[in-house]
C-alpha cells in the first residue's frame, strides 16, 4: 500500500459528519487526545483502528485511506456514463456506473478519459446484419497494442478483450448501441459515436466500400 490514511482526512471526515473529538474517540475507544494528535499529524492511527474509523464515518477502508468518499450521481445507471479503470501492471480493466475507489496492485486507479479516435488509432465500423464488425487501424504487438474494446448503449455493455499478436477486431450485437470504446496500452482510451442510421435495420449499408464513404464522410475516418 502506497499510502495512509492522514490526519487531514480524519478531521475533514469528522467535520463533515459533525462530530467533535471527543465523540469519535468515544466511538474508537481512545482520548480526545488522541484524535488531537492524529488531525495535528503528531501520530498516525493503529492498522486495527482503520475498520472501526470507517465504520465511524460510514464509509470505506478503501475510501478512508485513498481520502477520496464516493457519492454516485448516476442513479439511474446510464451505461454511457460508463468507466473504466486498467492497472498498469497486470492489465487488469475494471468497469464502473458511478464513483469508486479502486485499488489494484497497490496502486489506486482513476477513470480513464476517453479521448476522440486520431490518426493513430483509426476505426471502422460496419454493420452485418444485426451485428456491428469493428476493426482499430493499430498494430498488436507485445509492446503496443489494443487492450479492449467496449459497445455501450444505454443499458448495455458488451466488452471484449484483446492481446498481443491477435487481431485488433470485435463484433458486437447492435441492440441500440451508441457509442463504441477501445483502449491502446500506450495512449489510454478512445472513443467514438456510431454514425446516426448505422444501426437503422432499413438503413444500414452492409458493403464495405459503402460503408467506408459512408464514415469518411461522417468524420470517423480522418484523411
Amino acid at each position: 500500500m502506497n499510502q495512509y490514511v492522514t490526519g487531514a482526512v480524519i478531521k475533514e471526515l469528522r467535520e463533515k459528519n459533525k462530530m467533535t473529538q471527543l465523540q469519535l474517540a468515544e466511538k474508537l475507544g481512545v482520548s480526545d487526545k488522541t484524535i488531537s494528535k492524529w488531525e495535528t499529524a503528531k501520530g498516525y492511527p493503529d492498522i486495527t483502528l482503520l475498520e472501526p474509523i470507517a465504520e465511524a464515518f460510514r464509509i470505506s477502508v478503501t475510501e478512508l485511506i485513498s481520502g477520496n468518499t464516493v457519492l454516485n450521481a448516476n442513479v439511474s445507471a446510464n451505461m454511457l456514463k460508463s468507466k473504466f479503470y486498467v492497472c498498469p501492471v497486470c492489465g487488469n480493466v475494471i468497469h464502473g456506473i458511478g464513483e469508486a475507489v479502486i485499488q489494484c496492485h497497490g496502486i489506486q486507479l482513476m477513470p480513464m478519459d476517453a479521448e476522440k479516435t486520431d490518426e493513430q488509432h483509426m476505426i471502422f465500423i460496419e454493420r452485418v446484419e444485426d451485428e456491428f464488425y469493428v476493426r482499430i487501424d493499430h498494430e498488436m504487438t507485445k509492446a503496443h497494442y489494443i487492450s479492449f474494446m467496449a459497445a455501450l448503449s444505454s443499458d448495455n455493455l458488451q466488452l471484449i478483450k484483446l492481446y498481443p499478436e491477435g487481431n485488433a477486431e470485435a463484433r458486437f450485437r447492435i441492440n441500440g448501441v451508441k457509442k463504441i470504446l477501445f483502449c491502446c496500452n500506450r495512449d489510454g482510451l478512445f472513443s467514438i459515436d456510431v454514425v446516426k442510421g448505422i444501426d437503422d435495420k432499413e438503413h444500414g449499408y452492409d458493403r464495405t466500400k459503402e460503408r467506408r464513404a459512408i464514415e469518411k464522410a461522417a468524420g470517423i475516418l480522418l484523411a
